[in-house]
């Protein structure tokens, strides 16, 4: 019997947050069973990699539904029915409602672009290099209704050194890819 949490990715673009995921649970790094991306966008890449990958995907567009509610309802349905335990957010673009909060409560994972509670919502790499900070980092929280106002679960930060924008990006990303997979092991295992 396969005890390993079972996981969804939500996404909405490039997906190399899920990339990240797909290849720690390839390596054993992270021990849990990967059952589905989720997309809002049809057309993002994530859905490439995760045909490459050999994992399931599902697309809807959110216009398509007359509210939040609904396509919520649905993907509920849609989570219920694979056997999905956990979601984890990767670069998905939308804040989750009431009807995911209480299906999966404190079994939905975010990680962000800055050292929350600093630079919260979209664009927190350009919002923390306009504001002059000289730290930037990666959060990975639990979600709650705020937006990126989630408990926080793991949090690396570094100096910007008067790097560009471009360099930070680049750090960023390579801190995530190693952080969110090793925080999920760690919380799975608790």
């Amino acid at each position: 019997m396969n005890n390993k949490p079972k996981i969804a990715v939500f996404a909405s673009g490039n997906g190399s947050n899920f990339q990240a995921i797909a290849d720690a649970i390839q390596t054993g790094e992270l021990e849990a069973e990967l059952l589905l991306v989720v997309t809002d966008r049809p057309k993002a890449f994530v859905v490439e990699r995760a045909k490459k990958a050999g994992i399931a995907s599902f697309a809807f567009i959110p216009t398509e539904y007359d509210s939040k509610q609904t396509y919520e309802k649905m993907l509920k349905e849609k989570l219920k029915s694979h056997g999905v335990e956990w979601i984890i957010l990767a670069g998905y673009m939308r804040l989750i409602g009431p009807v995911l909060l209480e299906a999966f409560e404190n079994r939905i994972i975010n990680i962000h672009p800055s050292a929350l509670p600093a630079f919260p919502g979209k664009d927190a790499i350009g919002q923390t290099m306009a504001s002059g900070a000289n730290t930037a980092g990666v959060t990975v929280h639990f979600v709650d209704a705020g937006m990126d106002t989630g408990k926080i679960i793991a949090q690396q930060t570094f100096s910007i050194n008067g790097r560009n924008q471009e360099a930070v990006e680049k750090e960023i990303h390579a801190i995530e890819h190693r952080l969110y997979p090793s925080t999920l092991q760690q919380l799975f295992n608790r």
